[in-house]
């Protein structure tokens, strides 16, 4: 029998004899200082846009002329198969030079450390030119025994053209960089995971790439993302190298029209439009690898402890036939 004196629940409210109850109220809290953010940004982003819209200066006619030009759009692609290549040569020698700071050889450790020290203490800049005018140093390429014969030689400025100059001064830094990303992404893995590969019979090469990468991928693809975007507009650079990508296609249009505003302005709407799909595809990867890479971690213990078990099982087995 219910006396009426029972205790209230936790967010319970006292109920009165013979009266309906009543659902709370919610108050919102007031944010004045909200509001008045909103209505600042909203003015100044209407004068910004009635400024650029109107001021005649930013020739959007002009930009509109020039925005699917075929100079402009070979410009384009040049700058992203730059990207692409330059990524990859960055990417490949990354894992190499990060594989080869976690060795415990001393020599591995000295020649990587001294790579990454040395591209990552100079500008990009003044890589690119050292590339760009190397036949001053090494007019000729050769390869031969010491003291003897001479088996290849090459003229250093038809080996080394504007386009190789790009991708080995683009490549060749971001390897530096990738090294030190790669390395952190192994470095977050726990050691246990290399030793129950090992216990298995892996090889430190083996458990590298299929134990140790798949989960550092979670480290490592949100930083290379960032830097694929940084390198394409680092691209940009090599018009020091007269090689003809996006910047340097709008450059030889506005030397001879000399719209050097409105040239400049269809180079950054095409930056825009390629970096905004790039962050899309970012987003969407790192989404991927951060779902997956838990499930996959996850799964490769219990395939290993399952492995250990039967294992276990088998001698057993074997001992008891014995």
């Amino acid at each position: 029998m219910k006396t009426g004196t029972e205790p209230l629940l936790p967010g319970q409210a006292a109920r009165v004899p013979g009266r309906q109850h009543e659902p709370e109220r919610v108050i919102k809290l007031k944010r004045p200082g909200r509001w008045a953010s909103y209505v600042l940004i909203l003015i100044f982003a209407a004068l910004a846009i009635q400024s650029v819209a109107t001021n005649p200066n930013f020739g959007w006619p002009v930009v509109g002329e020039y925005f699917m030009s075929p100079r402009v759009l070979a410009g384009l692609v040049n700058t992203l198969q730059l990207t692409v290549v330059a990524m990859l040569l960055g990417v490949v020698l990354g894992i190499v030079l990060a594989v080869m700071r976690l060795s415990t050889n001393p020599a591995l450790q000295g020649a990587a450390g001294l790579y990454i020290w040395f591209f990552r203490g100079t500008p990009i800049f003044v890589q690119l030119l050292f590339w760009g005018y190397i036949s001053a140093l090494y007019p000729l390429l050769s390869l031969g025994v010491p003291g003897g014969p001479t088996l290849f030689a090459m003229d250093t400025n038809s080996l080394i053209t504007p386009v190789v100059a790009a991708i080995l001064g683009l490549g060749l830094n971001e390897a530096a960089y990738m090294a030190e990303i790669v390395r952190a992404g192994i470095v977050s893995v726990g050691k246990g995971q290399t030793e129950a590969a090992h216990a298995l019979g892996m090889s430190n090469m083996r458990a590298l790439r299929r134990i140790v990468l798949p989960q550092a991928m979670s480290v490592i693809v949100p930083p290379t993302a960032n830097n694929a975007i940084s390198m394409l507009k680092t691209t940009s650079l090599v018009s020091v190298l007269s090689f003809p990508e996006l910047l340097y296609a709008t450059q030889l249009i506005y030397a001879e029209n000399f719209q050097t505003i409105p040239l400049l302005i269809t180079a950054s709407i095409w930056y825009l439009i390629v970096t905004s799909v790039m962050t899309v595809g970012q987003y969407y990867t790192e989404r991927h690898y951060g779902r997956s890479t838990r499930d996959q971690s996850n799964g490769m213990l219990r395939r290993i402890l399952e492995l250990q078990k039967r294992r276990g099982t088998t001698d057993a087995a074997a001992g008891r036939r014995i």
